[in-house]
């Protein structure tokens, strides 16, 4: 028969045992639970790369493109000036009566005539500024202005007059210009205080309807190898 002490230690022994499954048992569920007092770390996805805004500084020997203004700049041609022969020193050279600026003046003062307009004959007329170098008078601008510019105008009026209604069929054929004939005028000869060129003679032709005409052009005198007139018409 089994004692009472040998069931008591049977009873210690299967405790022991329990309780030895139970510290087994119980460590493994403590390996086996999360620690939840450290922080779980999450792997971070990588960041989209975006393309750097820095510049690569050039090197010291790449070429630089200059600056860009900022302000439009408008190029504009300078217009075309033709200096007053009058403002110049007076030459010797003896004028021709030829040429594309001798030609256009004649022109001129042909179209002054058909269109009784004095002032497209101007260009032909001896300059202002060169007759206060020539002449050796009182007041050579008040004599050019009062006297020779009002019958320079005066005469382009009456020549006008003697074309009269035939005008518009008027066509001009030149001038003749007696050059051989030309002297060379001396300081004091002519209350002139500077020489220049001077003829006597010179004749328009023009044909109205096919009848030719001519009116004189009385007075040519030169200003740095150029004609001009001083009188159209008779000397006054």
């Amino acid at each position: 028969m089994t004692s009472d002490l040998d069931r008591r230690n049977e009873a210690r022994a299967v405790s022991v045992g329990v309780m030895i499954v139970a510290a087994v048992i119980g460590a493994a569920l403590v390996s086996l639970t999360p620690d939840r007092s450290q922080p779980t770390a999450i792997a971070a996805s990588p960041l989209p790369t975006r393309p750097s805004l820095a510049t690569t500084p050039p090197s010291a020997t790449a070429a630089t493109s200059p600056p860009v203004s900022s302000t439009l700049e408008t190029t504009t041609s300078a217009p075309v000036t033709t200096p007053d022969p009058g403002g110049l020193p007076q030459t010797e050279d003896k004028p021709a009566a030829n040429g594309t600026t001798f030609t256009t003046r004649v022109q001129g003062l042909w179209n002054a005539i058909i269109h009784d307009n004095p002032t497209l004959a101007m260009p032909f007329f001896f300059p202002k500024r060169a007759y206060l170098q020539v002449k050796a008078i009182a007041d050579p601008a008040l004599d050019y202005e009062s006297r020779l510019i009002a019958h320079y105008e005066d005469d382009i009026h009456a020549l006008h007059g003697q074309i009269g209604g035939d005008a518009a069929q008027a066509q001009l054929d030149g001038i003749d210009v007696p050059g051989s004939d030309a002297v060379w005028v001396q300081p004091g000869e002519e209350s002139n205080k500077l020489s220049y060129w001077r003829v006597y003679g010179s004749v328009l032709r023009y044909t109205v309807n096919g009848a030719a005409r001519t009116f004189p052009v009385t007075s040519l005198i030169s200003w740095r190898g150029e004609w001009y007139v001083v009188h159209l018409g008779t000397i006054r």
